[in-house]
């Protein structure tokens, strides 16, 4: 009840003029890919009212970015990037899915629509196979890119990087007490 509806909406429209803005500085794909992308973020909160399969547009809408990022980068969308998008697709609706079978039983009470209810006591097994799935789609995608061996060793390099970020956080956790 802090901000209003009317502030709420000016608040959205100013941050889609920004990211319009910076859209406009890539490429004419990427501007054109960028209306799918304002249509899934848009219409993703209301897919639990109307869809059992809200978990698919949220991971149509993380994904998107995958597309975007290519057509940004390369000005153009290869054939392995689809099996890139497929596989963060299905990575997605396994873990959204997993949230979802947390909130089932208040969801049913308020009428609320999941991927969760709609696999019922199947959704196990259903999350197994979409896990095998997304894993196929991301090893398809791995052989179809070419593979740089300086970059991956540039990337090997920059491990440490990674270690101390963790080591960090670590020592940092420690020293606040939590």
């Amino acid at each position: 009840g802090e901000v209003t509806v009317l502030e709420a909406l000016g608040f959205f429209f100013v941050i889609c003029l920004l990211a319009f803005g910076l859209v406009l500085m890539t490429n004419l794909l990427t501007v054109l890919l960028s209306i799918p992308a304002l249509i899934l973020a848009c219409s993703y909160p209301l897919m639990k009212r109307y869809t059992h399969l809200p978990q698919v547009v949220l991971g149509l809408a993380f994904s998107w970015s995958i597309p975007m990022a290519f057509a940004a980068q390369r000005g153009e969308l290869p054939p392995a990037m689809w099996l890139l998008f497929t596989g963060n697709v299905l990575w997605t609706v396994v873990y959204d899915t997993k949230y979802a079978m947390v909130d089932r039983r208040d969801d049913l009470q308020v009428g609320i629509k999941s991927s969760a209810i709609l696999f019922g006591e199947s959704d196990r097994t259903i999350i197994a196979v979409l896990q095998a799935l997304c894993l196929a789609a991301l090893v398809l995608a791995g052989r179809q890119f070419q593979r740089d061996e300086a970059a991956c060793f540039r990337a090997f390099l920059h491990n440490n990087w990674v270690g101390c970020a963790i080591f960090i956080g670590v020592a940092a956790s420690y020293g606040l007490g939590a």
